[in-house]
């Protein structure tokens, strides 16, 4: 089976052809046909080809919005159906999954695009406002290139349906919370699972008998804590904004610090959320950049991204060593996501601090794991990394 996959983000829009078995066990186990991603959209677009990590062809492209960039993705694909020695073809895919962000408690699993679906999504970006318009954006495009073939929205917050109720509440008056849906949803499920699921393959147990830590450290961040294959918890809670500090997002902070600002700033709600949401996190408090590859460029000049990436990796290792409490110890924690793939001193900064629990982590492996997979303890590390 090949499954065209859309992952929308907030100027980007990644698109890629997988052909999957009914056989495999995890996710891991499919083979990756072809990788796109359109950038810039709404100012200077373009569409690069990724083989791996790497950039293999760039080009410009039309893009003025998601939709667009949706319509110019299925365009390239359909102008390179007859090429010869692909292993991909528009016409060869079974089915199109596209990530939402924010599924509420009512989707537990993937789902097909009907018009009630698309309804209820459309409902649910009162707390995802910049992810779950931008999925629906591309649904038209799809729609028009796709009659026969169904369409199937997957959801971050799918994976964490199974967060018990101990976690999945805020202590706010209970009726509140029921009359409104008020919860932890969690999110970055799919990328969780993944990780369980690549973990559990790697050493070849099944994932329902592992405990795991796992980390989505991108520009939005977020660790799980993983009972038995089942999530428990997770750091982002109601909306994307709780939890870790981000790219450009707050994470947690004192929720009076809201009405504060709207006083002293003399700013309206929608003003503060702009900065705990666009103007905060490692752009904010460094003043220079939301990418940790430009940040340790300066990490031992200026003192300001120094405190950035300081602040970052101690919130990262509160919350991973608080869900290490929570389960009563792990078999693993495991780094996903961009800054975890190629930041080193985020996992040195990690890994140092659990070494009470055990871990021991192997500082050559450290230095030389960037931008590919492999553990970074020591075989006898009781936790693994």
């Amino acid at each position: 089976m090949n499954v065209l996959v859309f992952n929308p983000g907030s100027n980007s829009l990644k698109a890629g052809i997988v052909s999957c078995s009914a056989k495999q066990r995890s996710a891991s186990g499919s083979t990756k046909l072809i990788e796109i991603i359109v950038e810039g959209i709404g100012k200077q677009p373009k569409l690069s080809v990724y083989d791996g990590k790497r950039i293999a062809h760039s080009e410009p492209i039309a893009a003025k919005d998601l939709a667009e960039a949706a319509t110019s993705i299925l365009t390239w694909f359909d102008s390179r159906a007859t090429s010869a020695g692909l292993q991909w073809n528009l016409r060869d895919v079974n089915c199109v999954g596209i990530r939402v962000v924010h599924g509420g408690s009512g989707f537990t699993k993937p789902t097909a695009m009907t018009s009630e679906v698309e309804s209820a999504i459309r409902e649910l970006t009162k707390w995802a406002p910049l992810h779950n318009r931008r999925s629906l954006e591309i649904v038209p495009p799809l729609r028009r290139q796709f009659h026969d073939v169904p369409l199937y929205a997957v959801f971050d917050t799918a994976f964490h349906t199974t967060i018990p109720p101990k976690a999945r509440y805020y202590p706010i008056p209970y009726e509140l919370s029921q009359k409104h849906d008020i919860r932890r949803h969690g999110f970055h499920g799919i990328s969780h699972r993944y990780l369980m699921e690549r973990y559990a393959a790697i050493v070849n147990e099944s994932s329902d008998k592992l405990n795991l830590v796992t980390m989505h450290l991108e520009s939005g961040c977020s660790v799980t804590a993983i009972a038995g294959g089942k999530s428990v918890d997770n750091t982002m809670g109601l909306t994307p904004l709780e939890g870790l500090m981000m790219g450009t997002r707050s994470g947690d902070v004192d929720p009076s610090l809201v009405a504060f600002l709207m006083q002293q700033e003399h700013l309206d709600p929608a003003d503060v959320m702009e900065i705990l949401e666009k103007k905060s996190g490692l752009l904010g408090v460094s003043g220079k950049s939301l990418d940790t590859r430009i940040l340790m460029l300066d990490y031992d000049t200026e003192e300001r991204v120094r405190l950035a990436m300081e602040m970052f990796s101690y919130r990262v290792l509160k919350a991973v060593g608080a869900y290490l409490a929570a389960l009563g110890g792990a078999h693993a924690v495991i780094f996903g996501g961009g800054i975890a793939e190629n930041t080193a001193l985020v996992r040195q900064r990690v890994c140092d601090g659990l070494r009470w629990c055990g871990l021991e982590m192997d500082p050559e492996q450290n230095r030389a794991l960037i931008d590919v997979e492999g553990r970074l303890s020591t075989a006898s590390s009781p936790i693994q990394a």
